[in-house]
This record gives C-alpha cells, structure tokens and sequence, in this order.
C-alpha cells in the first residue's frame, strides 16, 4: 500500500469506516513530525487509524481489505516505498482483534505454504508486524484526506462509499 494516503481513502470508501486518520505509530519519539519520521530516526511507522462500527463492516474484513492491497510477506517495504516506515503490521486495541489478526495470519501462510496465495511463490511467510496499538500521532493537517482533497495535483479523488474508481497516489 506504500503511503498513508492510498489506504486512508481506500478504508474511507467502505460502509461502515465512520473516520479515518493518517499518522505515526509504533514509534518512540512523541508527537513527530512527517521529517522526523520519513529520517527513520523515531521508528514509526506510516499508520491509519480507523473508526468503524461493528454492526456494519467486520474488523475482518477491514483486514481482508488491507490484505488486497499490501503484501504481507515484505520487510520494510510496499510497493516502491522502502524503509521502516513502510512496514506491515496490525496494531490491535483488543484481543478479540489480536486473535482476527493471527487467524488471518494463519490463513494466510497456510496458502503461501500451499502456493495459492494472490500468485505468490512457495515459501515465503508473513512477515507483516501484529503488536498491540501503541500511541497514534496524527499527521500533520496537510496529510489528512490528502487524495480527496487533490494532493498536490489539484485533482480530487472520490471517498464516496463504494466508490471503485482507481485511486492514484501522487506526493
């Protein structure tokens, strides 16, 4: 998924996301900055934090969704973005979530083992972070709603409930 900007107005299109943030988390620096942050001096990572009702959409399948478009078996790395600001991981606030997370996880390795995994080679495994939600520091105002407010090409993107248009990530 790279950048918080794709992901956040993916969620923001699913019934039942009542808000989304985009921020840092899992790091040990308070409240930092997008600089301080993109340095890997603080260890955050690039993170959303998402609100939903459960009588809605599933935390499962807000996971199934993250699952279509970030790769779980990559360290520190999605899509062109590299670095530990990039890695996967779930951070849940329960353990309810937590047991989702590792049945997915599961799930998942048992059918990269078996090589039905989304087209990937045998062998790999999960790699992707499940650790408990630490705090979340939100971006700084620009970076909120980035996409659907037109980064910095000016061209607005649809955050419309089921919208299915392609989103295009650009800095």
């Amino acid at each position: 998924m790279g950048c918080f900007w794709g992901p956040q107005l993916l969620f923001d299109r699913i019934e039942g996301v009542t808000e989304s943030y985009v921020g840092y988390t899992q790091g040990n620096v308070a409240n930092p900055t997008y600089e301080q942050v993109c340095s890997g001096s603080t260890n955050h990572t690039e993170g959303i934090q998402i609100y939903f009702d459960s009588q809605v959409v599933s935390y499962r399948s807000l996971l199934d969704t993250m699952l279509g478009h970030a790769d779980p078996t990559t360290m520190n790395r999605q899509g062109n973005d590299r670095g530990t600001t990039y890695r996967s991981g779930i951070y849940y606030h329960s353990e309810e979530q937590r047991q989702v997370a590792e049945q997915v996880r599961d799930e998942v390795n048992a059918q990269l083992a078996a090589g039905t995994y989304r087209g990937k080679a045998e062998g790999r495994e999960w790699v992707a972070e499940i650790k408990p939600a630490v705090e979340f520091w939100r971006a700084e105002q620009y970076h909120q709603k980035y996409l659907q407010n037109g980064g910095r090409f000016g061209r607005k993107q649809s955050a419309s409930k089921g919208a299915t248009d392609d989103i295009r990530c650009y800095g």
